[in-house]
């Protein structure tokens, strides 16, 4: 059985090379800024508020704030924390955002349990590759069932963090598999309204994921088919065909960890290779939105079906978020900008009419990329000027991921950028996990920087 041969792979790996664990801390450090950016601009305020009424004994902090809750409820609060700006990172096979439900795990729990630095990093690696082999089984399948595939793959790398960093056997962990996947879910309905569930569904995931596996630990079962089914979370929540052996074919020797993107702009991964061509229009032939008579590009199906749904007004989107799941109205933004910033997406910003009329300028062409997931897929524009001419951008992938990835000064700019300042320390506490005594090391260092800074105060 897959739940199985998962566990007692997660449970057991140790030796984890050099490579992966760096890979591990870029990420964690890139989530720990986009949680930052979130705790700075109140955007995930709601759930932070909640996580203080849930209370419970004093295990885990809300990251940034030094206050002590329960580990499922600081992780509710850290997951969406993480996510609530959309700009972090995205394994493109599974089109998950991993660290948003890997990183609430393994830090809350690693308090809980008081692990050590390097003993959290190795749970994280297990849930990072956990959530991505999940998710790519059935590339888009979650999505195209109108599923959410982060909440969905995320509640079992959570309880397999959970269920390593409480030292629990394969039985157990089997079964906190098992019942995770009853609380798998997390609706993409938000996508044509202003609802901010989206930003919930990672802290949903790692909160769940604790629970699945403190319910293990309690003697409850899960069952063992959770993957393989029948009725298990494929059969039941997936509208492709999934690969299943590809879940732990090659555990321990080849690492997913290593594949995931870290996002450059603050909108959905699906946009990002159709930004980038823009981009390279925009340096080869100098443009700005009153030269442009329309704007074409060329956009994978599951990327289109997500962010060229027509039954709701791309042009004038309906929240900030709804905002960031327009491919005309980003590309527009862009135009008009000459970038995208984490402003960019705020609500005065997106009511701008200039923006928007450009954004109905902007066509698309579904085409297929044969072999190529949505988010690894090329980026290929042509923009028609009012003059006749035409300029013509293209990328081979969105910067980012791949082979294609963020350097270590544009990862600390970006981290900075959110944070709102030079974080230098904080920066290196992060980057020093492996060697820190515990995991409330890096979490006081957070509380640290933010009560240093007066915007916080």
């Amino acid at each position: 059985m897959i739940a199985r041969e998962l566990a007692v792979w997660g449970l057991g790996v140790t030796e984890i090379p050099e490579p992966v664990r760096r890979a591990a801390v870029r990420h964690l450090l890139d989530g720990f800024g986009t949680a930052l950016g979130a705790y700075r601009t109140g955007a995930a305020t709601p759930a932070i508020e909640v996580a203080r009424g849930l209370g419970g004994p004093p295990e885990a902090a809300i990251l940034g704030t030094g206050e002590l809750l329960s580990a499922p409820a600081a992780a509710l609060a850290n997951g969406t924390l993480v996510h609530a700006l959309d700009f972090d990172d995205t394994h493109a096979g599974g089109l998950v955002h991993a660290t948003a439900v890997v990183l609430p795990a393994a830090f809350a729990v690693g308090q809980q349990v008081g692990a050590t630095g390097r003993e959290v990093l190795t749970a994280a690696v297990v849930g990072y590759e956990t959530v991505c082999r999940v998710a790519a089984a059935a590339p888009h399948g979650f999505h195209a069932r109108g599923l959410h595939a982060t909440m969905v793959a995320g509640v079992f790398s959570s309880a397999l963090v959970t269920a390593r960093l409480l030292g629990l056997d394969a039985e157990r962990a089997v079964a906190a598999l098992g019942i995770a996947g009853s609380q798998a879910g997390g609706l993409l309905a938000f996508l044509g309204t202003g609802a901010s569930t989206k930003q919930l569904h990672p802290g949903f995931a790692s909160q769940a994921g604790i629970i699945a596996a403190r319910l293990a630990a309690a003697g409850a079962t899960g069952p063992e088919t959770v993957f393989d089914g029948p009725h298990g979370v494929f059969d039941t929540l997936s509208a492709a065909p999934a690969d299943l052996p590809s879940i732990v074919a090659g555990l321990g020797e080849s690492w997913e960890t290593t594949r995931i993107g870290i996002k450059p702009y603050a909108a959905c991964q699906l946009s990002h290779a159709t930004v980038g061509a823009t981009l390279e229009a925009m340096a080869r032939e100098p443009f700005g939105p009153g030269d442009v008579a329309g704007i074409r590009a060329q956009v994978h199906p599951d990327s289109a079906s997500v962010v060229c749904d027509t039954s709701r007004d791309l042009t004038r989107p309906a929240s900030p978020y709804a905002a960031k799941f327009s491919l005309p109205w980003t590309v527009a933004a862009l135009v008009t900008d000459g970038g995208l910033s984490l402003g960019t997406f705020e609500t005065g910003s997106i009511a701008r009419p200039e923006v928007s009329e450009l954004a109905a300028r902007v066509r698309w062409d579904v085409t297929d990329f044969p072999g190529v997931v949505a988010a690894d897929a090329p980026g290929r524009v042509t923009v028609t000027l009012k003059d006749g001419r035409e300029v013509t951008g293209a990328v081979r992938r969105s910067e980012g991921g791949g082979d294609n990835p963020l350097s270590r000064a544009s990862l600390i700019a970006k981290f900075e950028g959110n944070a709102g300042g030079p974080a230098t320390e904080l920066v290196e506490t992060i980057e020093s996990l492996d060697q820190q005594p515990d995991a409330a090391a890096v979490m006081r260092a957070a509380a640290g920087f933010i009560h240093s800074r007066q915007e916080f105060r």
